[in-house]
């Protein structure tokens, strides 16, 4: 799980001894250990296992970065529904809303979860992306540039780099327009499994439905999965090879300062030297 996580009813960002300590006073904590007095032994840890997870199933937030987005220390240590309701922080504020009403108690975003200040942290979170949005119970998608009546197409979202992992880590997706509503109405709990919403993606981005809706992170089709990145782009140049290592799970050294060219250099030596495939260079 990610180190921090937002509490979606309070907006209060918890560290993984605060979540623990809320799973320990909480209800769900008190019926699991009244359950576990009442069954069998070699019952108790496959229960523990699942109330465990079932408590920290987490959502995950996609969107298009603006220009004043909240960093961990501009809301470490205060609620966040108390805060103004300007740019980022409104848009915050809207996920955990819509968390809420799709009755998940944690949620996670890339704008404020993170210590960008830590080296450390930066290499940790870049290398477990992909695996964090694969895990999570939903990701919300925000397309801040779609209104109620607009089209998936016309957003930027999905014309930036971070977001194709965005797009093909998760199991389950829901998109949201501009005013926080449901793109098209739809109220399925997956609009990855709605054929006018696939038929979209698939003519937007170019990557067909199967590698949408069942994708596996690692070397198989890479020419493809190069040339789906290349018709996206990054604000700082690197993060063009840095935002596939979880699409081809390759875990290689972050080095903010790095030209593209040498990002992407390194990656496909190693993409390369897994596949043994030499035609992913004509991508």
């Amino acid at each position: 799980m990610p180190t921090r996580l937002l509490h979606t009813h309070t907006g209060i960002l918890c560290n993984r001894d605060a979540q623990v300590s809320h799973f320990l006073s909480s209800q769900q904590h008190r019926q699991l250990v009244s359950l576990c007095t009442t069954c069998e032994p070699n019952q108790q840890m496959d229960l523990i296992r699942t109330e465990v997870s079932r408590h920290f199933q987490y959502v995950t937030l996609s969107h298009r970065w603006g220009s004043s987005e909240p960093s961990l220390h501009d809301i470490e240590g205060r609620k966040i529904y108390s805060m103004p309701a300007i740019g980022g922080l409104g848009k915050l504020q809207g996920f955990c809303a819509v968390a809420c009403e799709w009755n998940y108690l944690w949620a996670w975003s890339d704008t404020c979860c993170i210590d960008k200040h830590s080296s450390a942290e930066l290499q940790e979170t870049i290398g477990s992306m992909f695996a964090w949005y694969r895990r999570s119970a939903l990701t919300i998608v925000y397309l801040s540039d779609v209104p109620d009546t607009g089209l998936l197409g016309s957003s930027e979202w999905l014309r930036r780099g971070w977001t194709l992992q965005e797009l093909l880590a998760p199991e389950r997706v829901v998109f949201y327009t501009k005013t926080w509503s449901l793109y098209k109405n739809l109220t399925s709990p997956n609009h990855k499994m709605d054929a006018a919403v696939l038929e979209e993606l698939e003519r937007e981005t170019r990557i067909e439905p199967r590698f949408l809706t069942d994708f596996s992170p690692g070397m198989d089709d890479a020419r493809s999965r190069l040339q789906w990145a290349s018709f996206r782009r990054t604000t700082r140049p690197e993060d063009v090879a840095y935002s596939l290592f979880g699409i081809f799970d390759v875990h290689l050294p972050v080095l903010y300062g790095e030209s593209a060219e040498h990002a992407l250099g390194r990656l496909l030596t190693e993409v390369v030297s897994q596949s043994g495939d030499i035609s992913v260079l004509d991508w």
